[in-house]
């Protein structure tokens, strides 16, 4: 009974406080403004389904997709087994499912162990990928100390969990084939059974070592969940509601402002009368409040994994900017406006603003809006929003744009296009010489 309180404590207290954490992430995405993605739900159900749950867009890398296929799949699916621990620490029984579902969870219990070795290898990959191969875009200006560290840790964290339920069925293996105790005998141990000469012959020690690497391992999943809030690895869960709120736009339709253009056909046709609407509080964004709750999610779904800033034809040539760069400064920004309210209230200012405290202006006008970034990201993030959005901000707020758009600008007002040429001579060039 004491292990198994204990064990409904520690259950209890994880699920709280990954809860009450989550909640805080929701609450700072909900800073945002409104944004409506209700629109075509059998088309957001099937892009959910192809993008998130079939990554389809990851195979443009075939080899990391098989890799990353190889632990979301065994991330998934041995999960399923974390659900008997679960039964077992609340109950006190051991292997619950084994009598109930026969010949079946031998087989489960061995694909279970296949999948295991599958994270394993993938995950050791990923560590040579990132810290002896050293590939190209897991660095750069944003990759600091701690992203890359996070990236490490969670491959660490898994290839232990792994090592663990594979030694904790070892030992169980070991003690079912002495008849030891509770052991009997159930499931499949294709992986475990090779580590078998590498445990002791006690049944005292490989119960101590089954039921230590038991605790480890559900433990070390708890703990595991309530990391992610801190990590970019949130987004093994926001990737599923991200794709589903994914634009369904053409990729370069840009977004109007109503006001504007109501304005704007007011001046054109005197009759037309311009709804009666709340007027903006900005043009643009100058912070992350001023963007949509929507562009606040995708800064917490980015997996950081750079894809979105290899391809970018700014980045390459050696320009500022960096589409990575872009959601992790949107998500440190919002995550800093939420403390903040948490410390201080909802009306508190720290005089500090996404626009040049976070991203610079030199990054912003750097960018081509080719959209390459929005069609590399694995789960569908559109940094591109964010950037012409405080592009906006500053031509239409401060009116600071750079002198060759005032160029345009002024063309555009006193010729109707963006050539210095008169209107009367734009056919010149038709004519015979």
């Amino acid at each position: 009974m004491i292990t198994q309180i204990l064990f409904i404590i520690i259950l209890a207290a994880a699920v709280y406080l990954f809860s009450k954490n989550a909640a805080k992430v929701r609450r700072n995405i909900l800073l945002g403004r409104p944004a409506d993605r209700s629109d075509n739900p059998a088309l957001r159900w099937k892009t959910m389904a192809k993008i998130a749950l079939g990554q389809t867009k990851m195979v443009k890398r075939p080899f990391a997709a098989v890799m990353h296929f190889f632990i979301y799949v065994g991330f998934i699916i041995i999960n399923l087994e974390v659900m008997e621990i679960m039964i077992d620490g609340i109950f006190g029984s051991h292997r619950i499912f084994a009598k109930p579902l026969g010949s079946l969870y031998g087989l489960l219990i061995g694909g279970f162990e296949i999948l295991a070795l599958l994270v394993l290898t993938a995950c050791v990959v990923f560590l040579c990928r990132r810290n002896i191969a050293h590939l190209k875009r897991f660095s750069g200006a944003e990759m600091t100390k701690w992203p890359k560290s996070d990236a490490n840790y969670i491959l660490i964290i898994e290839i232990l969990l792994m090592t663990a339920f594979l030694t904790m069925n070892a030992a169980d293996h070991k003690l079912q084939l002495l008849n030891f105790g509770h052991y009997v005998k159930a499931g499949s141990f294709p992986v475990s059974s090779f580590l078998d000469p590498l445990l002791p012959n006690s049944a005292a020690a490989l119960e101590m070592i089954e039921r230590g690497c038991w605790w480890f391992h559900i433990i070390g999943i708890l703990a595991f969940l309530n990391y992610l809030p801190y990590s970019k690895h949130f987004h093994i869960l926001l990737a599923f509601p991200n794709t589903y709120y994914s634009n369904l736009h053409l990729k370069g339709e840009f977004t109007n402002m109503a006001s504007v253009t109501g304005e704007v056909k007011a001046m054109l046709d005197p009759s037309f009368v311009p709804e009666i609407t709340a007027e903006p509080q900005r043009f643009g964004a100058k912070d992350v409040t001023d963007l949509t709750w929507k562009n606040l999610m995708e800064a917490y779904t980015c997996t950081e994994c750079g894809r979105c800033t290899s391809v970018c034809p700014a980045n390459i040539t050696g320009k500022l900017l960096s589409p990575r760069k872009i959601m992790m400064d949107t998500r440190d920004r919002i995550t800093e406006v939420g403390n903040n309210i948490d410390k201080h209230g909802k009306d508190y200012s720290d005089d500090k603003t996404l626009l040049d405290n976070y991203i610079t202006r030199e990054e912003l006008w750097a960018c081509t809006t080719c959209n390459a970034c929005v069609d590399a990201c694995p789960v569908n993030i559109n940094p591109l929003e964010i950037i012409t959005e405080m592009r906006r901000y500053v031509v239409m707020e401060e009116s600071q744009a750079p002198a060759s758009l005032n160029n345009m600008f002024g063309n555009m007002e006193n010729n109707g296009a963006p050539w210095k040429y008169s209107p009367a001579d734009r056919l010149n060039w038709v004519k015979e010489s």
